[in-house]
């Protein structure tokens, strides 16, 4: 019995009715009226089934239950009224997003034939859920380290991109912060389809044939048709794909999107994207950002001050600027760690542990490393 159903009445000895009928059967909990019944899913939930009466006073079973689904969406609703009456019936169905609703008085056999039907509702949404994230989080592991194998350096980038969007999403009040996440890490899979020898080429900056400059500017679609038929990365794919794309509407894909119509990602990536390449180029930070505003129309005003209050401002509000000699073991970076040819080394969040440390302290040796390196206080 560890699927637990929430009755809610205002009623006690209905309360007390509930628990002496259906405790043999069920998991049963009880809350007296709309207030406690949030507070009880608060503390004791998430409960798989929650029925409630439509009259009580306070909150009716209509507010409870539209409540009950903002807070826990995978909970089946059922409704209980002595109201019979459509109109009823209609508005807790359309507010409520109710399972089943029941007219009152409800026979225990007829109550327990609900929850039953609730309980295998619940069973298919959650098992649709995680067979859903089960097969995403596969997908993205694979592909990941597919690209983590054929291109490391690509990878390392992605990794960093990663980490900068993962700071700025938030600051934007984005929903699905994890969708930019996943872009971000999988904005270069495109690569995966592309010869060795034309990405050398590309890196060491020699001349390219037409072909092979369309080849390489198809890399957004290329890796936005490979992640359009996974479930649940449709907004991903569509990421992926305009993140070559300026607020102005200028770049690929050549189309009509542009300023709002681009995804929110697309432009949080295409503003990363370029302040990373400064970045390598070793230009700091903030006067990265400087020059990009400077380019009129090229970037979303908002994604900039953003990226300046999140990569900037508050990694000097809450971090400490100091040198590799300086570490310590324990110590977590509020900032990537990267050579000083743009190579990362350690992502953002990474916990200095004494093997790091050394790792570090034999990279600045060998190559060198940027510095500062932002640390929380």
């Amino acid at each position: 019995m560890s699927e637990k159903i929430l009755c809610v009445d205002d009623d006690a000895n209905i309360l007390a009715a509930y628990e002496r009928n259906l405790r043999k059967r069920f998991a049963i909990h009880t809350a007296l009226g709309g207030e406690e019944a949030l507070k009880t899913i608060q503390s004791n939930g998430p409960f798989a089934v929650v029925v409630a009466d439509m009259k009580m006073p306070g909150m009716n079973g209509i507010e409870l239950l539209t409540k009950v689904e903002s807070l826990t969406p995978d909970t089946v609703r059922l409704m209980l009224t002595g109201n019979a009456d459509q109109v009823t019936a209609v508005e807790a169905i359309n507010k409520g997003h109710i399972f089943r609703f029941l007219n009152k008085p409800c026979s225990p056999e007829t109550l327990t034939a609900a929850l039953e039907a609730g309980l295998k509702q619940h069973r298919l949404i959650t098992a649709e859920r995680e067979l859903l994230e089960n097969t995403l989080s596969g997908s993205v592991k694979m592909l990941t380290e597919i690209l983590s194998l054929v291109e490391p350096q690509i990878f390392g980038r992605s990794q960093m991109l990663r980490d900068y969007a993962r700071t700025v999403g938030p600051a934007l009040k984005i929903e699905h912060v994890w969708e930019i996440e996943v872009a971000a890490m999988l904005s270069q899979i495109g690569y995966v389809t592309i010869p060795a020898s034309i990405i050398q080429k590309e890196r060491a900056n020699l001349t390219l044939t037409p072909p092979e400059k369309q080849m390489l500017t198809r890399v957004p679609e290329i890796g936005s048709k490979l992640l359009t038929n996974i479930p649940r990365l449709e907004n991903v794919s569509r990421i992926v794909l305009y993140q070559n794309k300026y607020f102005d509407g200028s770049g690929l894909p050549q189309d009509s999107i542009a300023g709002e119509a681009l995804p929110m990602g697309s432009r949080i990536l295409r503003l990363l994207s370029d302040l990373i390449s400064l970045e390598i180029a070793g230009t700091p930070k903030a006067e990265g950002l400087d020059q990009m505003r400077r380019r009129s129309g090229a970037y979303d005003p908002r994604v900039i001050d953003a990226a300046r209050v999140t990569l900037i401002e508050d990694a000097q509000k809450s971090g400490q600027a100091v040198g590799v000699k300086d570490l310590c073991p324990g110590q977590v970076l509020l900032s990537p760690v990267q050579t000083l040819d743009g190579v990362l080394i350690l992502s953002a969040g990474t916990v200095i542990s004494p093997m790091l440390l050394e790792k570090l302290k034999k990279f600045a040796e060998m190559s060198g490393v940027k510095e500062p390196i932002y640390v929380k206080k």
